[in-house]
């Protein structure tokens, strides 16, 4: 495996230094199994669906059969079904069957149904892997990203952690040559289909910050568009890879160092 070095920034955009990458910067991406993953990721969120047992048979129609007697369907011209019980011994309409109005449906949604698709932990944090080895291929990167003359991936000292100001971090990235990729992102777009009828802004994936202890940071990265914040135990591979493509990442130094670590503590502990 190549070990690959990156620059150490300080956080006004001079290098101060450089580090070793851990071998997880340097898995080839496999962008199978990052379609996978998130895909896995995406069918946790849905909702599972159910029908009530009792619909379409909260009626009073029963099915008395060819041979009763009385309220009997025997030579009437009607269709032997199940019919409601009206007054004085006269059957109306027919319920409780699929083919009914108002009557139960043939093949409902089922509560118990299993709609999450599952995937084994070795194989989501391979997927992880993946997406972090991608973040130091710079010329994908770049078909999707605007960088300004610079490797990836970003790893910036851990005074980037303390900052809780937005005006701050963007002063930050505007020194680390981020500041166009960011203004991509400002400008909400329209989806195509149904999506657009609803009034909600959509914004272009731009930067995602990585800290070992992300608390300050994501106050100051919450209100800029596109700007992603998470620390390194709670990484997705939605996250890392959006559309199962490499993403711009901007790292802390203390993040580089531990997220080999963290992995290894989440493939035991799962």
């Amino acid at each position: 495996m190549e070990v690959k070095e990156a620059d150490v920034y300080a956080i006004d955009g001079s290098v101060a230094g450089k580090m070793t990458l851990p071998g997880t910067f340097s898995k080839e991406f496999r962008k199978d199994i990052v379609l996978r993953a998130i895909l896995s990721e995406q069918s946790a969120i849905y909702q599972p669906q159910g029908h009530s047992v009792m619909a379409g048979f909260n009626t009073t129609a029963i099915y008395v059969g060819k041979y009763s007697g009385y309220r009997r369907g025997r030579h009437m011209g009607i269709a032997i079904r199940p019919r409601q019980k009206l007054g004085g011994g006269a059957m109306g309409d027919v319920r409780r069957i699929p083919s009914s109005v108002k009557g139960h449906r043939a093949h409902p949604h089922k509560i118990e149904k299993r709609i999450t698709e599952q995937m084994n932990r070795r194989e989501y944090i391979l997927a992880i892997e993946s997406a972090i080895g991608a973040s130091t291929n710079t010329e994908a990167i770049s078909q999707k990203h605007v960088i300004e003359k610079r490797g990836t991936p970003f790893i910036v000292e851990d005074k980037i952690e303390q900052v809780n100001k937005t005006k701050d971090l963007i002063k930050i990235l505007g020194a680390l040559g981020i500041s166009k990729d960011m203004e991509r992102s400002h400008k909400p777009h329209l989806r195509k289909g149904a999506a657009r009828k609803s009034s909600k802004r959509h914004f272009r994936n731009s930067v995602l910050i990585v800290a070992k202890n992300a608390h300050n940071i994501t106050k100051a990265g919450r209100n800029i568009a596109g700007v992603d914040v998470c620390s390194i135990n709670s990484l997705t591979v939605s996250k890392l890879s959006p559309g199962a493509l490499p993403r711009l990442m901007l790292w802390s130094k203390s993040a580089v160092e531990g997220v080999e670590q963290e992995l290894k503590k989440q493939e035991v502990s799962k």
